[in-house]
């Protein structure tokens, strides 16, 4: 994984069929996804339960590119070195979900993996000033984590803290939830390169005709490309 800025898509396999995960990985990044996007919850701190460990090592095999992992779980630490097994090379871990991120944050690397560090919405871009030296990614909440298909938080002011709070490190800032050709431009402009997509993404597609996510892919790419600077 060198680094560069360029605008990244990261579709969410949560939106995708669960019967064909690895099938649908693999026609996403052959329609031009960059990235699979991976959100684990556990019904504690957030209201959802959805993967771990295990499917991730399912589909590891399918994903040629980058596999990243959003922890929505709490605590944090005594899954690390899972989710390092099953091939995880992101893995963002919340500053809200424990009391020693800068320790997990040291803990994810030290397993090789890269780590990233979320905020939810009402969590201030201030929260991760001292860690961001430990961290290749910050993942900024545009919805209240827990499911799919929700409306767009507007963050921009945030991700614009944050861009200048990183300065010249080589950190992605990534944006999950809500993010389609729409709202894409906007979180961009503010700085962020990383998309991740759910819905947008796998919409009016499927394994069988898989043609609509790339369209979609492209749809959301362009959006943004259009007001990069």
């Amino acid at each position: 994984m060198s680094f560069d800025r360029s605008v990244k898509i990261a579709p969410s396999i949560l939106a995708s069929d669960f019967a064909n995960f690895g099938a649908e990985c693999a026609a996403v990044e052959a329609q031009g996804a960059d990235w699979i996007h991976v959100d684990v919850m556990d019904g504690h701190f957030v209201p959802n339960i959805t993967f771990g460990p295990a499917t991730c090592a399912a589909i590891r095999p399918h994903i040629k590119g980058v596999m990243d992992v959003h922890l929505m779980i709490a605590p944090v630490d005594p899954y690390i070195a899972e989710f390092a097994k099953a091939g995880a090379d992101i893995l963002t871990a919340h500053v809200e979900a424990g009391p020693h991120i800068h320790r997990t944050l040291q803990a994810i690397r030290a397993e090789g993996m890269r780590p990233g560090v979320a905020l939810n919405p009402g969590t201030p871009a201030e929260a991760v000033a001292h860690v961001l030296d430990l961290v290749d990614l910050v993942c900024v909440m545009t919805v209240n984590p827990g499911f799919g298909g929700q409306k767009f938080i507007d963050m921009s002011d945030k991700i614009a803290t944050l861009r200048r709070m990183i300065g010249d490190r080589d950190v992605h800032i990534e944006i999950d939830g809500g993010v389609d050709p729409k709202t894409a431009p906007g979180v961009v402009k503010a700085g962020a390169d990383v998309l991740v997509a759910g819905s947008a993404v796998f919409k009016g597609g499927s394994v069988s005709d898989p043609a609509p996510y790339g369209q979609n892919i492209r749809a959301i790419r362009e959006a943004a490309q259009g007001t990069w600077v």
